[in-house]
């Protein structure tokens, strides 16, 4: 067969298209290796190619399609899984679907949880400056006025000015914590283990603990509309959901809603003692069950809570977008006012 050139992992975005894309040509009766083949003919990325041709590769050899999706090394295994079971229950194109559907969600909420994040760093970082620049290059300028007036500056100005000082003496020191605070940036935000890490942090920290809460709920949810829409039981699709859940209060929900569901729990009944929904979704969950459309209340369950999660980030940055402005300019102005104010008491006295 040869060797297989593997490639990165890809993005959701990237997923997404790739089986939304496949999810047609499958409808239209095209196999997977033929559909392949014709995504690499319309692919002007090189990135996008090189897996397209070592896709090809392995369909023509005649191994079925998820093998050459996990001898990539490209995809999630929860892909993988998914593909498998649409090949063994013969709805391949429902599953790639499905598959698109799912990581358009999750595209949707790794740009909510950038925006919620990226913001605020931004602000703080453009405080930052605003402050060094005061307490470097301003404050300087009024000790001189000080001094040829024959009097010092304020206790708190003159604290800031010896700072100012200090910074400038020692600015490869400062220039060493920002190249840190750099380099930190980018391992939380552009790897894969450091993506993982700051998704532990915001599960820790109290202001942001629920909202991540909420978007398990929601990974959750959209993996279960997956399996169930694929034809899959609910006690085998809990056990590959399983595996998408980042944190081990989400998976021992999961655990115990299995357990639940051997003891002779209903799926509704189960969801609702292990907590992993709220009894009004139950409910929702409930009816589905009984008049046999549980995959659509599911979608539905996972729809409302993605929305309730967009609507928390975006007042999460509503609140935090004045507060963090108020706060630059509180600051700002007590640096001029400590100068200022005596300034002008010694021009009163002069006049």
């Amino acid at each position: 067969m040869g060797n297989i050139a593997k490639t990165s992992k890809l993005t959701s975005y990237e997923i997404s298209s790739f089986c939304r894309q496949m999810a047609l040509l499958l409808k239209a009766g095209i196999d997977p290796g033929s559909g392949v083949d014709i995504l690499e003919e319309d692919t002007k990325d090189p990135k996008g190619k090189k897996l397209l041709q070592s896709l090809s590769q392995v369909l023509h050899s005649g191994e079925k399609f998820h093998t050459a999706l996990s001898m990539t090394e490209a995809f999630p295994d929860y892909v993988i899984h998914m593909v498998t079971i649409g090949e063994e229950s013969g709805n391949m194109d429902t599953v790639m679907e499905s598959l698109a559907d799912y990581y358009d969600r999750e595209e949707n909420i790794e740009s909510n949880i950038k925006s919620a994040v990226s913001y605020p760093l931004i602000m703080v970082l453009m405080m930052l400056v605003v402050v060094l620049v005061l307490i470097t290059k301003v404050l300087p300028i009024f000790q001189q006025v000080f001094s040829q007036l024959g009097t010092s500056m304020s206790g708190f100005a003159q604290s800031l000015l010896n700072m100012g000082n200090a910074l400038n003496r020692y600015s490869i020191v400062l220039i060493v914590i920002l190249v840190i605070f750099a380099a930190c940036f980018f391992y939380f935000s552009a790897t894969d283990s450091g993506k993982a890490r700051f998704k532990l942090l915001m599960h820790k920290f109290p202001a942001t603990k629920k909202l991540m809460q909420e978007l398990e709920t929601e990974r959750f949810a959209s993996g279960m509309v997956l399996t169930l829409s694929s034809g899959m039981d609910t006690f085998e699709g809990l056990s590959l959901v399983k595996n998408l859940a980042t944190t081990g209060e989400m998976k021992d929900k999961i655990e115990s809603c299995r357990n639940m569901l051997l003891d002779g729990d209903s799926f509704p009944e189960a969801l609702g003692k292990s907590e992993l929904f709220s009894s009004f979704y139950s409910q929702m969950v409930d009816v589905g069950f009984k008049s046999g459309s549980m995959d659509k209340a599911m979608k539905q369950v996972s729809e409302r809570i993605e929305k309730d999660t967009e609507r928390r980030i975006y007042s999460l940055i509503s609140v935090l977008e004045p507060t963090l402005v108020i706060i630059l300019s509180l600051i700002v102005g007590m640096i001029l006012l400590s100068v200022i104010l005596p300034l002008m008491g010694i021009m009163t006295t002069i006049g």
